[in-house]
């Protein structure tokens, strides 16, 4: 009798000491739970923008007389535009106008302001783009023989070309980017008068010019895709 009273009391105790150790087994074991999804954040460029810009180039002119000149200074103005993004490539419209000093107020060439109206296509990687623009472009130059004040005045307009260029932008804001860019600025050919003479010239010029742009665009911020 006592030995079956023993055993049970052992088998008691064996047994509550294995429910212990399973229930500490359940309390430790860790939950499951679900990995969060990635998030990527895209930068999208698609919307309305204004900016301003600045730099600095050069113009490079020469006609029919074997005159030449090279005229260098200062520009800053303004752009406007609209862009679209379809996957990573984005498209735009834009036109920009700048005040420019290249040359010398009393030399043989000044260009004095210039626009360009261009289309773009880039290609984006999140908040960094690059693209090629293409369009027109108008120039006010100026051609004296002498100064400003000297009998024989040259001429003074605005002359009709072309322009292709490249640029580089950054978005480091949800609306804000910063950029570079360059632009050839090729101008017709013009046929001047000097002075109150008969006497014809023709004049061939083109432009270089690199800017630093900041623009702000309105729309949407970062899209969140999965």
């Amino acid at each position: 009798m006592k030995k079956n009273l023993l055993f049970m009391t052992a088998s008691l105790l064996a047994l509550g000491i294995a429910s212990q150790a399973s229930a500490a087994d359940l309390r430790a074991a860790p939950a499951y739970s679900k990995a969060p999804p990635m998030v990527a954040a895209i930068y999208d460029w698609s919307g309305l923008y204004i900016g301003i810009n600045g730099g600095g180039g050069s113009a490079h002119s020469s006609d029919d007389w074997s005159n030449s000149a090279r005229s260098t200074g200062g520009t800053v103005g303004g752009q406007l535009g609209y862009r679209w993004q379809v996957s990573n490539w984005v498209f735009g419209v834009e036109a920009q106008g700048n005040w420019a000093d290249f040359g010398k107020k009393d030399g043989w060439h000044h260009v004095d302001n210039f626009s360009l109206y261009t289309g773009q296509i880039g290609y984006a990687w999140n908040n960094v783009l690059w693209y090629v623009k293409g369009g027109a472009s108008l120039v006010n130059n100026s051609w004296y023989w002498g100064d400003r004040a000297a009998s024989y005045y040259g001429a003074s307009g605005q002359y009709v070309g072309e322009t292709v260029g490249t640029g580089l932008e950054i978005g480091f804001a949800p609306n804000w980017s910063v950029g570079i860019e360059y632009n050839h600025i090729f101008m017709d050919k013009q046929d001047l008068s000097w002075g109150l003479t008969t006497v014809k010239n023709t004049v061939r010029a083109d432009m270089d010019v690199g800017l630093v742009r900041l623009n702000y665009r309105f729309g949407g911020p970062v899209v969140a895709r999965y």
